[in-house]
């Protein structure tokens, strides 16, 4: 019996890995290397918050919980989300706790894309946005924020990306891998384009505790657009959560109901001893939390003043935790630039076109590691781009 080529589907086949990736998984095997590529706090998990999945466990919280996750825990999310993002959900019927903030793109891909169905992928963007519409079925646009604007996508980029089949604009603010931030004026822009055409907004704001220098604004408080938002967000970044894979998802009750359908056949409920975890730190870990903005923004700071001072124009990021110089004085694009710097200074940075075309040039670079890793980085950064 002859076997078929392959048995993987084309979308699948054909699907890019994971930019990020490649270059965290080229270090293995080599010494002395400091990664400014994963995008991952430093910090350990909080000792309270660590204590409580403990404790769940000493307490026999090891069955299901339900679905859309534990109740108290969407009661505490949705207290967090009306106290820090102004924005009311009910939590039984309108919050899904899911497996990272990814689960939670995914499974609202899933729920309002029919075959064909368009998205606006905003870009620069993290590297799954894209990919993640194209297994729901979709067809992703995408709209390349200007360097000019700093990354921050215009309004009018969006108006004239829109077609008939356009669903949803998919946007991040705090931008992974800019920096960048919507001010209020510019999502009231947005809004209005999507107020205009009937579109839905998945908002990944999964950086939003981690701003340095202004107020926060959700897309879900602009006047109007609570009904037509689906939040993302998650305790991977701003309580060191990383590995916990826990995130959760606000919408409308029929968005959240549909999302639920997918999330209870995929996933069944997220972690239990994670989610006794987050509820504890969403009760008593707001301390914790400034404490690691503080130490970020301090860190910000010395490399954008280091990166500028070698040459490497970059702006000051107004959240998050990554710098995206500009790397185009060194006649290299970004793949080669990262390579060679890997391979002659043991520095891991990710190629700006892992995250788009229109990141060419430019380089990400996470300051979620340890002052003296940043010194060492940016010194033998320096020296890279001193001797070409």
């Amino acid at each position: 019996m002859v076997l078929k080529t392959s048995y993987l589907a084309n979308h699948v086949r054909n699907l890019k890995p994971s930019g990020i990736r490649k270059f965290f998984d080229a270090t293995a095997g080599m010494t002395d290397v400091i990664s400014l590529g994963v995008g991952e706090p430093d910090f350990v998990t909080p000792w309270n918050v660590r204590e409580a999945a403990i404790l769940s466990l000493e307490d026999g919280h090891t069955s299901y919980t339900a679905n859309a996750g534990l109740l108290e825990l969407r009661e505490a999310i949705a207290k967090y989300v009306d106290d820090y993002y102004c924005v009311a959900y009910d939590p039984e019927h309108e919050i899904t706790v899911t497996v990272g903030a990814s689960e939670a793109i995914d499974i609202a891909l899933r729920a309002i894309l029919d075959p064909g169905d368009e998205v606006l992928v905003v870009e620069p963007c993290f590297v799954s946005y894209a990919p993640l519409v194209t297994l729901a079925g979709g067809t992703p646009v995408i709209v390349a924020a200007e360097k000019e604007n700093d990354f921050k996508v215009q309004a009018r980029q969006l108006e004239d990306a829109v077609t008939e089949r356009t669903k949803a604009i998919m946007i991040c603010s705090p931008n992974n891998p800019t920096g960048s931030m919507l001010s209020k004026q510019e999502m009231e822009q947005v809004a209005r384009v999507a107020k205009k055409h009937d579109l839905l907004i998945l908002s990944d704001e999964i950086y939003a505790e981690l701003v340095y220098d202004d107020l926060y604004t959700s897309f879900a408080a602009i006047d109007g657009m609570r009904e037509r938002t689906i939040l993302v967000s998650g305790f991977s970044k701003d309580m060191a959560m990383t590995g916990w894979r826990l995130g959760f998802v606000c919408a409308p009750a029929e968005i959240t109901q549909g999302m639920l359908k997918i999330h209870q056949y995929a996933i069944m409920c997220a972690s239990t001893m994670a989610q006794y975890a987050a509820l504890e730190g969403l009760r008593n870990g707001r301390s914790d939390m400034a404490e690691m903005r503080k130490s970020y923004r301090l860190r910000r700071n010395f490399v954008v003043e280091s990166l500028n001072e070698m040459g490497l124009a970059c702006y000051k990021p107004e959240g998050a935790f990554y710098t995206f110089p500009n790397i185009e004085l060194t006649g290299m694009d970004s793949e080669s630039f990262a390579t060679r710097l890997l391979h002659e200074e043991r520095v891991v940075v990710v190629p700006g076109n892992a995250f788009g075309d229109s990141g060419e040039g430019y380089v990400r670079c996470s300051y979620a590691t340890s002052m003296g890793q940043l010194r060492e980085a940016m010194k033998r950064i320096h020296h890279f781009v001193d001797n070409l």
